[in-house]
């Protein structure tokens, strides 16, 4: 992938708007305020392809990239603090949960969680839906530079224990650590993907 060609294909609130290009999609699943649109710009190497915001929760699509013809890297909505009514929350977790069970496209779920943090119930719920349908947990650990370097591996160490998983991809949307692992499995999983 050279990352010359990438559109932002489509930003569906239903599964009638979701692309029908036949390719794989890698989506990321996480909190409000995770860092998910800095994630996406540091590892596509642009500036402001998603938008970035101060204030959580202002993702309120599902929002679709074609990464060079490649796959679809797809941005669900972040749950858990956002703030926003009750009845907009519903409104996300449908569409979320309609996304995840419906969509055949779906080849992996990054799970971002923020390194500075414990995941919360809401991760640990999106950790067990992960296994439960048979996808490989691959956990992304967000704003590894907000932390100091004698912090990090306690950090990794509570979210492996938190979510019961081996590995930990501890990743800075400032400084692109972390960015080559995320791509060598978003590479090994394309080449498994079979849609």
């Amino acid at each position: 992938m050279n990352l010359n060609n990438i559109t932002l294909l489509v930003s569906a609130v239903r599964e009638a708007q979701y692309p029908q290009n036949n390719l794989p999609d890698i989506a990321l699943a996480g909190r409000s305020n995770v860092g998910k649109s800095s994630l996406i710009n540091r590892l596509l190497r642009r500036k402001a392809l998603a938008r970035v915001s101060s204030s959580p929760g202002k993702t309120a699509t599902i929002n679709f990239y074609d990464i060079d013809r490649c796959f679809n890297l797809v941005d669900l909505p972040g749950y858990g603090f956002a703030r926003v009514s009750k009845v907009e929350k519903e409104k996300w977790a449908k569409m979320i949960d309609e996304y995840l069970h419906r969509r055949e496209n779906l080849a992996q779920v990054l799970l971002l969680v923020d390194i500075r943090h414990k995941p919360s119930a809401d991760d640990v719920t999106m950790m067990n839906w992960i296994r439960e349908n048979g996808f490989t947990p691959v956990v992304v650990a967000t704003k590894k530079d907000k932390l100091k370097k004698s912090q990090i591996d306690g950090a990794v160490e509570l979210i492996k224990q938190t979510l019961g998983i081996d590995s930990v991809i501890a990743f800075s949307s400032e400084k692109g650590d972390g960015a080559d692992e995320v791509w060598a499995t978003i590479n090994a999983i394309i080449s498994e993907a079979k849609v």
